[in-house]
């Protein structure tokens, strides 16, 4: 599955090497992965199919698969990028983590048509190795090379036929779940119902697949019903992200702060006393914070914070003008300031309003909970029509 741009789920992640023009990473929850699917491979698997051998064989047997199996999700994220690249779609780098493998792509793909190709070519190449690795445990079997190593083949090939076949259920973001919304995209030409629906999907599989795991629990099998939560877990949080993300582009594309602002807001005068501010302004439009003008240029601005610090019995004896908060640029924006680069300071400065200035003169306030509610809006009308 692909991450969109701006995921920083993997920011500890340790880069290993570079690979045809892509930075590999690998993710610390990877050692946990590693270690379970080791430890399984050697106490469970290799006893079973190939009895009488000593320990530590089966333990470099379980290396050896383990590792096997890590460079077979590689080439499957590969195979994504690759494709991803020729539709000009960039990726920021593909990390293996406690989860599998993702590619972390910095933008969408730019049609159905794409996103079909780019999500189609991991299971494709999942299934390729599945069938190279099958053929090659046939000969390794036929020629009676090594029966540890025919094993080790045996369990890649099938293990990559399972990832093909799970990658592929029509639940976004993961494989299957993308070429759902590309089929949907291509049918309806609405890129973000599409993605909704296969959200959607996604959540339901999310569902199940922690339903499953409660019951595998109640079985006895707790270790592997823990495992089908922590998938559905991931499943459900992503599916969510994915669809938020898309949402955003959708609903803010093209967009300045000009078109999402609240145009002509409330404002005070610095001769204003606080009492009065917080009466006749806070109380009564029922806000937080107000931008200070003096003769129809923007000076400052005044919020609650201020207040808190001021004994409320001088609050009628204390003008705004006395202790309201200067112009900060780092707060101010120009009204053609794109929407998405503005969602990109308020994630990185934490800032969570912004006055909207051309000129020293006010425009408009652009805060998080307005885009929030841009946001909101969209969902609902996006509800309503699909």
């Amino acid at each position: 599955m692909e991450q969109t741009r701006g995921d920083t789920m993997f920011s500890n992640a340790i880069r290993l090497f570079d690979l045809g023009g892509f930075e590999i990473k690998l993710d610390p929850s990877w050692f946990l992965i590693a270690g379970l699917i080791t430890w399984t491979l050697a106490t469970q698997y290799f006893p079973v199919t190939l009895p009488g051998q000593t320990g530590a064989t089966y333990l470099a047997l379980a290396i050896i698969a383990m590792l096997g199996f890590f460079g077979s999700l590689l080439l499957h994220e590969l195979a994504h990028s690759v494709v991803a690249r020729r539709f000009g779609v960039r990726i920021k780098a593909i990390t293996l983590f406690l989860f599998g493998g993702v590619a972390e792509l910095e933008n969408e793909p730019p049609s159905a048509n794409a996103e079909f190709w780019i999500a189609a070519a991991g299971p494709a190449m999942s299934i390729a190795l599945g069938l190279v690795f099958w053929v090659i445990s046939g000969l390794t079997q036929a020629t009676g090379v090594s029966a540890a190593l025919t094993m080790v083949l045996v369990y890649l090939a099938t293990i990559n036929v399972i990832l093909a076949i799970f990658n592929m259920v029509p639940a976004f973001p993961m494989d299957g779940g993308r070429v759902l919304r590309a089929y949907l995209w291509h049918r309806n030409g609405d890129v973000l119902k599409a993605t909704k629906t296969a959200a959607q999907s996604g959540t339901v599989f999310g569902y199940a697949l922690m339903a499953l795991g409660g019951l595998a629990v109640l079985q006895g099998g707790l270790p592997a019903g823990l495992w089908y939560i922590l998938i559905g877990l991931f499943v459900l949080a992503a599916a969510r992200s994915a669809y938020q993300n898309q949402l955003m582009q959708s609903t803010f594309k093209g967009k300045t702060a000009a078109a999402v602002m609240i145009p002509n807001p409330v404002v005070v005068s610095p001769e204003v006393t606080l009492s009065e501010f917080v009466n006749q302004v806070m109380l009564k439009h029922r806000i937080s914070f107000a931008p200070v003008v003096a003769e129809g240029v923007l000076i400052g601005q005044i919020d609650k914070d201020v207040l808190s610090v001021i004994d409320r019995d001088n609050w009628t004896s204390t003008r705004v003008g006395d202790v309201f908060a200067g112009l900060d640029v780092a707060e101010t924006i120009p009204p053609d300031m794109p929407v998405d680069a503005l969602m990109t300071l308020i994630a990185q400065t934490g800032t969570r309003k912004f006055l909207v200035v051309d000129d020293h003169k006010l425009q408009g306030v652009v805060t998080l909970a307005n885009l929030i509610g841009h946001l909101h809006s969209a969902d609902k009308a996006t509800a309503r029509v699909w």
